[in-house]
């Protein structure tokens, strides 16, 4: 008689509707040992789109492009008018190394035995490999919490590697992004950033999430273009109060400046636990 695979070794049942809890525990668990292991105490979260490029790759796209025979490119035109908004929106990716290298280096020079403030991302392109990359260039950890789906989404070359996760269900990852961070930068994105930038303001709303949370939001110009904040107080979806769960930041110097004044003021002197454990204010 063939003697019986051991529960824990049975592949099928684990990738079985029967194995899903394992499956979510198992997305709980990884992290959290990693970070007990390096040390990581709390996080400073980048959200942005997946789709912005580097200047140097969206000039040498741009350049391309009007270089070209506009006879032989199907919608020339379209294409042209496309390249030359992802060269004028590069400025988000370069801004987002810069103020994540400096977050980076600040953080660096904190008096502890600890790794405070780590930069963390979703671990893709775009955004998120800006705000890696800029913590590599500081010579820093910088975490990535990958989340598999049919497009856009790989691990950039930037985030540390023992820090790079792979997520199957998104609200283990979403639970990830609230669980460690002490601040929250939101670069220009859509669906996916407005997701996880109003989830996490929802739980900061409604008391679920209680420790103090720096929510930044960068470039008022694009975010006042794509959400009317003002409109939802004037209609009474949200209390006039709630528009100061957030600041609003133009330039690398304001919300670099607004970060470390909120991390200085509630955590900076914080006391390290013997034992590094993360710490979730969730109800």
């Amino acid at each position: 008689m063939k003697k019986p695979v051991k529960a824990y070794q049975d592949v099928d049942f684990l990738n079985s509707s029967d194995g899903r809890t394992i499956r979510m525990i198992t997305e709980y668990l990884q992290p959290k040992s990693k970070f007990k292991k390096f040390k990581v105490m709390d996080t400073i979260v980048f959200f942005g789109s997946a789709r912005l490029k580097a200047r140097r790759d969206a000039l040498r796209e741009y350049n391309a492009i009007k270089a070209s025979n506009p006879k032989q490119i199907e919608n020339f035109a379209k294409k042209l008018r496309e390249a030359q908004l992802y060269l004028d929106m590069s400025r988000y990716y370069e801004d987002a190394v810069e103020l994540s290298k400096r977050l980076t280096e600040w953080s660096m020079n904190l008096e502890t035995s600890a790794n405070r403030f780590i930069v963390c991302t979703g671990g893709g392109p775009g955004i998120m490999e800006a705000a890696n990359k800029g913590a590599k260039k500081a010579g820093g950890y910088s975490i990535g919490l990958n989340i598999s789906i049919p497009f856009e989404q790989f691990v950039n070359n930037y985030v540390t590697p023992d820090l790079s996760f792979e997520f199957h269900y998104f609200f283990m990852r979403k639970f990830w992004f609230a669980y460690l961070s002490k601040a929250l930068v939101v670069f220009p994105g859509g669906f996916g950033t407005m997701d996880e930038m109003f989830e996490i303001m929802t739980l900061i709303q409604t008391a679920k999430l209680r420790k103090k949370l720096a929510v930044i939001i960068y470039d008022r110009k694009y975010w006042s273009k794509i959400i009317n904040f003002d409109a939802l107080v004037e209609l009474g979806m949200i209390s006039k109060s709630d528009l100061s769960l957030f600041t609003m930041c133009d330039t690398i110097d304001e919300a670099y400046d607004a970060i470390i004044k909120h991390l200085k003021k509630y955590y900076s002197k914080e006391k390290e636990p013997k034992v590094i454990e993360p710490v979730l204010h969730l109800r």
